[in-house]
């Protein structure tokens, strides 16, 4: 791998320095995708939802505790917020946890396109370096230009096999924040929905008993 990095050339360089981004970015949005995947609990997703339907909000507070899942959060942010909007404030809420998910990989996206160009111009470098050798050294010595031609090759395969294998990982991470986007507009909609019900509720029972 040494003689392989030492015969790319100077582009080699840049490269590496792409894929030691790549790899720690890799790494870094990994555990954090684990960490929210222990952190979710449903049961207590549920338990919420059935709680605001009765308007137990006391009882709310008391569930919630120090509850690390993310939809509790944005739950809990448009429960706060009730009395005045709390789609607006779920809607706040939810960006801010989409923002968190995302962190980090336009970067990922941004070493996927430009590997491949950094590899492709580490060839035509040395395209370029082996016809100045072909037209100093002449046909008598073709070995010379074929060699630079492979060494030329070396960083192309490079930068496409940095932009491959990020790509497996970055679309991963971009389907777990869909995933994540559908489930929070589902319970938003859940608790936006028991609300109203409760609401509407409240809202017949003091016009019965009115005289």
């Amino acid at each position: 791998m040494i003689n392989l990095f030492v015969k790319g050339g100077p582009i080699m360089y840049p490269l590496l320095i792409c894929s030691i981004i790549a790899l720690t970015v890799i790494i870094e949005r990994a555990i954090f995708w684990i960490g929210e995947d222990h952190r979710r609990n449903q049961a207590l997703i549920n338990d919420v939802l059935s709680l605001a339907e009765m308007g137990d909000w006391e009882a709310v507070r008391a569930r919630i505790g120090d509850s690390k899942d993310f939809i509790v959060r944005i739950l809990v942010a448009g429960i706060l917020h009730r009395e005045f909007s709390m789609s607006k404030a779920m809607e706040t809420a939810a960006s801010d946890e989409i923002d968190r998910m995302g962190q980090y990989l336009p970067i990922l996206d941004t070493i996927i396109t430009v590997s491949p160009l950094l590899g492709i111009f580490g060839t035509v470098i040395g395209i370029i370096l082996s016809f100045e050798m072909l037209g100093s050294a002449g046909i008598e010595e073709p070995q010379a230009v074929t060699a630079g031609i492979a060494q030329a090759l070396i960083t192309t395969a490079s930068g496409l096999g940095i932009a491959i294998l990020s790509l497996f990982p970055y679309n991963y991470f971009n389907s777990r924040m869909e995933k994540a986007t559908a489930n929070i507009e589902k319970y938003a909609t859940s608790l936006e929905i028991v609300y109203e019900k409760l609401n509407q509720s409240n809202n017949n029972a003091e016009k019965g008993q009115i005289p």
